[in-house]
């Protein structure tokens, strides 16, 4: 049973990174062939590609990149933003949070363009430290991220989001869906 269209065309961005082109290789096995996916990186490094996929390289904190990047889509898959690990978002904290671009300027367009169903890539970095330092904790519920007191930078960043899809689907009527991931590894 397939959850989507299959005629539709399913957006992936950030699809040069490891999640994303995981996702992409999941819908081709699943039948979806009306895929596009976007990363900001050169096409030769991404993590995997494929050639019957609509592959673009665009730059998503530029909102007519976008625009083009949901053209005609229905379904938009926002794995896209700026993060190379922890060690990178300790130390780049500033650059973390304009990913929040990346994600105002992919729903906006999502909204003007049309699309269905968008879904966000979040992380438990909206979790406040103190409720992931033991290694031994009961497990997170999506309320407890409140009261807010995220990792700083990259984790404000994503909890804004979360909330700004939230907003989206309230006031516009757009479908959103989050998923928060954690510790995220695999071949």
């Amino acid at each position: 049973m397939k959850l989507l269209d299959p005629n539709a065309l399913i957006v992936v961005t950030g699809a040069g990174g490891f999640i994303g082109g995981h996702l992409i290789a999941k819908l081709r096995s699943q039948g979806y062939h009306h895929l596009r996916a976007v990363d900001i990186k050169p096409l030769k490094q991404w993590y995997q590609h494929y050639d019957n996929v609509d592959n673009q390289v665009l730059d998503l904190t530029v909102r007519e990149n976008c625009r083009v990047a949901v053209q005609d889509s229905q379904y938009v898959f926002n794995l896209a933003s700026d993060m190379g690990g922890m060690g990178f978002i300790e130390a780049h904290k500033a650059l973390c949070m304009l990913a929040v671009l990346i994600n105002t300027q992919m729903l906006i367009s999502a909204r003007e363009a049309g699309v269905e169903r968008f879904f966000y890539s979040s992380s438990a970095c909206v979790y406040a430290a103190q409720k992931q330092a033991a290694t031994i904790m009961p497990a997170l519920r999506e309320d407890d991220a409140y009261p807010a007191m995220p990792e700083d930078g990259y984790g404000w960043e994503k909890l804004f989001s979360e909330r700004m899809c939230r907003h989206f689907s309230e006031d516009f009527g757009l479908i959103t869906r989050v998923g928060r991931y954690h510790n995220v590894y695999g071949p």
